[in-house]
C-alpha cells in the first residue's frame, strides 16, 4: 500500500472501495505507520484506485495544497472505456455537480454550481469494442473523467452511474502516475504504478507501460 514515505509525506496506492478522506485512507495509513496525523490534500473517488500523496505535517499539507493550486501536482490516469475512441485530444466541458444525487452533468452554459473541466488523453490500444486510455487532468472536478467520456458515448467499464453496461465489473479507472515538488526540499518526485491484475486491465496488460 505504501510506495514512498519520509517524515513529511506518504505516497500510497489507494484500493478501490476505500474513502480517500477521513474515515478511510488516513486511518489505514495511521495504523500502518503509527503516525498521529495524516493530512489529505487531494482525493480520488471511492471506486477509483491508485496513487495518492498524503502529508504527515500541517506544514507539508500547506505546501502540497499550494502546489496543487499552482498546477504543479500532475496526475495521469489509465481508464478502459466502452467503444473505440479517437487517437486522442483535449476535452473541454462545463460540469454541473448535483450534490444530492452525487452526480455530475455536462451543461451548455455557465451558471451557479457550474465549473470548467479540461483533460487531455491518448488512446493506447483498442480491443473488442474497448479502448485503453491514458489521461492527464488539467482540472480536478468531481467525477470529471467519468462524465466527460460518458457524455461522448464512451462510459468507463464498470461505471453504471454513468451508463456502463458492465455493471458487475470494477470501475476501470486507475491513478497511474503522480509527480509533484517535495513540500520541503522542492525536489520533483515522480511515481508510476500499474493497475490491478483483473479484468478489464488484463486485456491490455501488454499495452500498460507502468511499473507494478
Amino acid at each position: 500500500m505504501i510506495v514512498f514515505e519520509d517524515s513529511h509525506i506518504l505516497v500510497c496506492r489507494k484500493p478501490a472501495g476505500v474513502l480517500s478522506e477521513e474515515g478511510g485512507m488516513p486511518e489505514l495509513l495511521k495504523a500502518a505507520t503509527g503516525a498521529d496525523a495524516i493530512f489529505c490534500v487531494h482525493r480520488l473517488d471511492r471506486e477509483t484506485s491508485g496513487l495518492m500523496v498524503y502529508a504527515r505535517t500541517k506544514k507539508a499539507a500547506a505546501a502540497l495544497s499550494a502546489a496543487i493550486t499552482a498546477g504543479k501536482l500532475c496526475k495521469d490516469y489509465l481508464a478502459v472505456v466502452q467503444g473505440e475512441t479517437p487517437e486522442g485530444g483535449e476535452l473541454q466541458d462545463l460540469l454541473y455537480r448535483d450534490v444530492k444525487k452525487n452526480k455530475s452533468y455536462v451543461v451548455k452554459r455557465m451558471r451557479r454550481g457550474v465549473r470548467e473541466a479540461v483533460l487531455s488523453y491518448e488512446t493506447l490500444a483498442r480491443y473488442d469494442r474497448l479502448s485503453l486510455l491514458r489521461i492527464r487532468l488539467e482540472t480536478g472536478r468531481s467525477h470529471q473523467i467519468r462524465v466527460q467520456f460518458a457524455s461522448r458515448g464512451f462510459p468507463l467499464v464498470g461505471d453504471s452511474r454513468y451508463g456502463s453496461s458492465y455493471r458487475d465489473a470494477p470501475l476501470a479507472l486507475f491513478s497511474a502516475a503522480l509527480s509533484f515538488p517535495h513540500p520541503v526540499t522542492g525536489e520533483t518526485l515522480a511515481f508510476e504504478s500499474a493497475p490491478p491484475d483483473v479484468w478489464p486491465w488484463t486485456v491490455f496488460q501488454d499495452d500498460i507501460k507502468t511499473e507494478p
